[in-house]
């Protein structure tokens, strides 16, 4: 038998021969600190973006407040076209649908009854704050929903027929100053929004009345210019999406641009109001918004996937053809932008009396 040295004999408590449980107060309640630490490690070791990631879970429905085939719903369509081509919502469909009527009313009661699901959207535009401050919308969408993201930036046309006597921005305000009331001016989808705001404020610049003009509504463009070509009205303003394909084909003439200078592509050649001697410039911003009620992940969500459309081929190349300008702006920053915009129109369409 090999005696173990003194200096390295264990003490009785400890003796090697009959191991000893540790079941002590003390003992236990550092056992139960170093299983807590070791519960946080093993937590915080997990990316928290797996925690916190949210997706569809159903289909996501993009409420449009005009009929097919107006700038709105193109724009829808594009979006339809990336998000279910790129999975980005993995297998769930993005379905447009179409709810025209009220100047948005009709859409945004939609969105208002989803509260907190991230499976609807819809879109918001410069229209949406002059109709709230026109006093004819009674919802402000930055406000009284969640704001996404802001887009792109269009510009407002001025359009006749090809056999039209106006050839210039300067006889449509001759023609004006001579009978207000000749010229029935179209617009979509309401009086006071963006597009009547993008051609009443060059003209009232120029000397117009603009509370004698006969201004007509349609539910969309798409619906004015078909009026416009059928003889049923004179001049329609709209943003250009609505009137590149007329205007290529050269079934209508463009007499003039809101934006400060002149687009490109097939728009080259149309000049700004600016140009013909009227100092004015307007355009619209178009942005997305969700319910109220959003959790910042949905947010976060909804914010990179539409930052990741507006980086695609396709979504490039529509804006191209349609001489849209590009102006991506997260969800933040669209709140901002929108709050200073509102801020900044009050006073111009208040001063306008547009649909009072």
């Amino acid at each position: 038998m090999i005696k173990q040295p003194t200096s390295l004999t264990a003490p009785r408590w400890f003796a090697f021969t009959k191991p000893v449980i540790w079941t002590t107060p003390l003992v236990i309640a550092k056992i139960r600190r170093i299983s807590g630490a070791l519960a946080v490690l093993v937590a915080c070791a997990v990316p928290a973006s797996h925690a916190s990631e949210w997706a569809p879970t159903k289909p996501v429905e993009f409420i449009v407040a005009a009929g097919p085939g107006g700038a709105l719903d193109q724009v829808a369509r594009v979006m339809k076209q990336f998000f279910e081509g790129s999975k980005i919502l993995g297998d769930k469909p993005f379905v447009v649908v179409n709810r025209p009527g009220g100047g948005g009313k009709v859409a945004f009661n939609v969105l208002a009854s989803k509260s907190a699901d991230a499976h609807h959207l819809s879109l918001n535009t410069h229209g949406y704050l002059a109709s709230y401050i026109g006093g004819s919308l009674d919802v402000l969408p930055h406000r009284d929903f969640t704001a996404i993201a802001v887009l792109l930036d269009e510009t407002v046309a001025v359009a006749v027929r090809a056999d039209s006597p106006l050839k210039t921005a300067g006889d449509l305000v001759a023609a004006l100053k001579k009978d207000s009331a000749s010229q029935r001016i179209a617009v979509a989808t309401s009086i006071g929004n963006h597009i009547h705001v993008g051609v009443a404020k060059p003209l009232q610049a120029a000397g117009i009345d603009i509370s004698k003009l006969t201004v007509v509504p349609f539910k969309s463009s798409a619906d004015s210019i078909a009026a416009l070509l059928g003889g049923h009205l004179e001049v329609v303003a709209s943003t250009t999406p609505n009137v590149v394909s007329q205007y290529q084909s050269g079934r209508i003439r463009l007499l003039a641009l809101s934006s400060a200078k002149r687009l490109g592509g097939v728009l080259a050649d149309v000049p700004t109001w600016r140009e013909q001697g009227v100092d004015s410039e307007f355009r619209s911003s178009l942005g997305v918004v969700g319910p109220k009620g959003l959790t910042k992940e949905q947010v976060a969500f909804w914010e990179s996937a539409f930052k990741r459309l507006t980086a695609s081929e396709e979504w490039k190349k529509a804006l191209a053809h349609t001489q849209s300008q590009p102006n991506f702006l997260g969800a933040a920053d669209a709140q901002k932008f929108y709050e200073a915009e509102y801020a900044s129109m009050r006073p111009m369409i208040e001063s306008m009396k547009l649909g009072k």
